[in-house]
């Protein structure tokens, strides 16, 4: 028996039109084919109510074109640690050799969960929580990713907020971070290249190291997380003119988001090519280069390589933040969201590839300066970009020229990324509350200012700790977790074989084994052997030569563990107000909501062995 759907509009000739007043509207005619004989096919059909319409037909905003969906998914997945953190992993782990586990976890892990995120927020057209009606006992998981978004705005935004600083800062004749002549320079500033070298066992330290850490974030005021002080009222007003740009992207939705990132997410790509372009003419770029590049297949024999490029992997694309989903939700259902996963993790990695060539042909140019080696250049995290970074464009001619052009592509590259942040909050609360749906311009403003009044306590004097504390804790094992508990939620729970036919509706054709039995298998033994290595490996978080108390570290894993126990605390909720006996209630629980009728006869599949062995 074969089935297809047809609207009537589009069928005048076989259909006769309604004439009731009930059956006015939109309707669908479902053709049934019976059988066929001697060449001759007899059908039947039957009128679909409108409450029988796939949820997929509601009436939903879009994005204005694919091209904005596309520029929204890779700004988000290219973010500042595309910069600062691939290229060093690379060096660090063997050059080229690197690209070996970090391609492999791509294939097995990184490309199925985002194909995953992309299909299942855009077959059911809500946000993170929202999609969770295919399984309700897995709903926790969506506050769990929504959560972690909303932990991340706190502190990422301040990014953004010393990126912009910097960016007011170069427009100058002289870098400020160029000479120790300044009021916030102590007496062990040199000008000299001084890294790891004593003088009277005194460290000294490069004006562009204090310049960071005395002129812009004072810490020389602040004796640790326990003596914060007040705002810093340069760092607030950059971060509230961060807030202003957020939210005049967001509040109308992807409308507006959608041409934002015309510029946020392709203005990268030009400053990075302007920047290499400059960066292979300096002397000793090459040398940097090679040593980025520089292959070591012995490397590959230690576990800390691989352990290295898995993490890289979970973290680089995005997954697990609810973003995909959101962001899926508002393409057109028949979207292909397959070629659309392929394409935009595959720029992601190519991209930080790519950046791993102008930060080296700086960094060599650097090491050969100074004449130290490219060890004691090459960093990771905001000092690269905030201290190694700056202190390398200051020695080219028109500097001031050239930092205005780096710290604008960090500019860039941190919006688009927050915006996806907010906007899986945003996304994510208001299909689960639909109330809010019509006040979306005021719940975004409260969300960005509720955002902002938080992560002031990141740009005081001490800042810097509660912003390396939230790095360290939020955004780490509870992400592995989420994802995790999200794959089996849909691989094991709803059913590959099921999430599959979903997909077939939507691009036209079901997904090829591979994918299937990584969603089934791979993915979630690889997500759960990380799982197990983060909390193997979890050391409790530093700022340089600073040691956190015990009661931040114990805060740090709270704000940790209050995410991830919405997904135990939302399935013993939701089993206490379903009806039923306690077998009932696990059969609702596990079911799709749209199957709930079939529990009420009887038949629960998933109480089958052919719903958890069938590929």
């Amino acid at each position: 028996m074969i089935k297809g759907r047809l609207l009537v509009g589009q069928m005048s000739s076989v259909v006769a039109p309604a004439t009731s007043a009930n059956t006015m509207g939109p309707k669908e005619v479902e053709l049934i084919l019976v059988k066929e004989q001697n060449g001759v096919q007899f059908t039947n059909s039957t009128l679909v109510s409108p409450a029988q319409i796939h949820p997929s037909e509601e009436e939903r905003e879009t994005w204005g074109k694919k091209i904005d969906f596309l520029l929204s998914v890779i700004g988000f997945a290219v973010d500042l640690a595309n910069v600062w953190r691939f290229p060093y992993l690379c060096y660090k782990n063997g050059g080229g050799a690197f690209l070996v586990p970090y391609l492999f976890f791509m294939v097995i892990a990184g490309m199925p969960l985002f194909y995953m995120e992309l299909a299942l927020g855009q077959y059911n057209r809500e946000g993170a929580a929202g999609v969770w009606k295919i399984c309700p006992i897995f709903k926790g998981v969506g506050f769990t990713v929504i959560l972690i978004s909303l932990y991340v705005g706190f502190y990422y935004n301040v990014i953004i907020a010393w990126a912009l600083f910097y960016l007011f800062s170069s427009f100058t004749g002289e870098l400020p971070w160029v000479h120790c002549n300044n009021s916030w320079n102590s007496p062990n500033c040199s000008e000299l290249w001084a890294v790891n070298t004593t003088l009277n066992h005194t460290h000294k330290f490069t004006p562009a190291a204090e310049y960071f850490e005395r002129g812009v974030l004072h810490l020389q005021d602040s004796e640790g997380i326990d003596d914060l002080g007040l705002p810093r009222w340069q760092l607030t007003s950059c971060l509230a003119v961060v807030i202003v740009v957020l939210y005049f992207s967001l509040w109308k939705g992807v409308k507006t988001s959608g041409k934002v990132v015309w510029i946020t997410a392709t203005m990268p790509y030009v400053v990075l090519t302007v920047l290499l372009i400059r960066g292979v003419t300096l002397p000793g770029a090459m040398d940097g280069i090679k040593a980025y590049l520089s292959v070591d297949f012995l490397r590959l024999c230690e576990p800390k390589v691989w352990i290295d490029a898995a993490t890289q992997i979970c973290f680089s694309l995005g997954v697990g933040f609810g973003v995909l989903i959101a962001f899926s939700s508002y393409n057109k259902f028949s979207n292909n969201c397959y070629r659309d996963a392929i394409i935009t993790s595959s720029i992601n990695s190519l991209t930080s590839f790519f950046s791993g060539f102008v930060i080296f042909s700086f960094l060599g140019n650097m090491s050969q300066k100074h004449n130290v080696a490219l060890d004691e250049v090459a960093t990771n995290g905001p000092g690269l970009v905030f201290i190694i970074y700056p202190e390398a464009i200051a020695t080219l001619p028109g500097s001031s020229v050239w930092a205005v052009i780096f710290f604008i592509m960090l500019l860039t590259l941190g919006i688009d990324s927050a915006m996806g942040g907010m906007e899986s909050v945003i996304t994510g609360l208001m299909d689960e509350f639909k109330c809010l749906h019509k006040h979306r311009e005021l719940f975004t403003l409260f969300i960005v200012v509720s955002t902002f009044l938080v992560s002031l306590i990141c740009v005081t004097n001490g800042g810097i700790y509660v912003f390396t504390l939230l790095d360290h804790y939020v955004a780490g094992t509870s992400i592995l977790f989420g994802v995790l508990i999200e794959i089996i939620g849909i691989a094991w729970f709803y059913g590959v074989d099921r999430f599959s036919d979903d997909i077939q509706e939507m691009i036209g054709h079901r997904p090829g084994l591979y994918w299937r039995i990584c969603w089934k298998f791979v993915s979630p033994c690889f997500l759960l052997f990380m799982l197990g290595v983060s909390f193997a490996t979890s050391n409790p978080p530093g700022y340089d030569t600073y040691v956190f108390p015990m009661w931040a570290n114990i805060l740090g894993w709270c704000l940790a563990i209050s995410s991830m126990t919405m997904v135990p605390l939302y399935a013993l909720y939701k089993l206490c107000t379903l009806p039923g006996s306690f077998c009932d209630k696990i059969a609702y629980a596990i079911t799709p909501e749209a199957e709930h009728h079939l529990v009420e006869s009887g038949e629960v599949r998933r109480f089958t062995r052919k719903h958890w062995l069938v590929i």
